[in-house]
């Protein structure tokens, strides 16, 4: 983990368990996001899937949503990588990756959230994800640039991403 030194230098499971560099999405717009299927923030799939495409209708490709689903917090994604697919495709209509799923904390925590943590502390300087649908918006240079809260609804990052993408 300390050799990287950007979003782009990781290289986590997709949702088949293939490693995916995240290189892939190298100087596009990225906002990481680590959900949950069975969380009171669930429903911001709805909000996230908006988002990703009103800015993608806009931009192309130059902008990219991954959910990254974690069990850690309230057993709240107990599901297999293949049902988090389906309830996510079912319920909400997501099209953004949704990838392999992971721990965001501890001594299991997937490197990729280990470094955004260390790039980009919460509040008093923590470094752990709170809770389900905490969002970290990433630069088209691989660097950490925002990080928001659980509480914060998607539709209210538009003006910090739209701006990422106008530099």
């Amino acid at each position: 983990m300390s050799s990287a030194t950007t979003f782009y230098d990781f290289k986590p499971l997709d949702k088949t368990g293939k490693e995916l560099p995240l290189s892939t999405y190298a100087g596009k717009v990225v906002l990481v996001v680590n959900t949950a299927s069975k969380c009171g923030f669930t429903p911001q799939f709805a909000g996230l899937e908006k988002l990703y495409k009103d800015i993608t209708e806009k931009h192309g490709d130059k902008f990219v949503i991954i959910g990254f689903p974690c069990n850690q917090f309230g057993g709240q994604d107990p599901g297999s990588d293949e049902e988090i697919q389906s309830f996510c495709q079912l319920n909400y209509g997501v099209s953004f990756p949704v990838l392999h799923k992971i721990d965001v904390n501890g001594d299991n925590a997937d490197p990729v959230y280990q470094w955004l943590k260390e790039e980009k502390p919460g509040l008093l300087g923590l470094k752990r994800i709170k809770w389900n649908f905490e969002k970290f918006l990433i630069g088209k240079d691989g660097k950490v640039k925002e990080r928001w809260a659980s509480t914060t609804k998607p539709e209210s990052l538009e003006k910090a991403i739209l701006e990422e993408l106008a530099k």
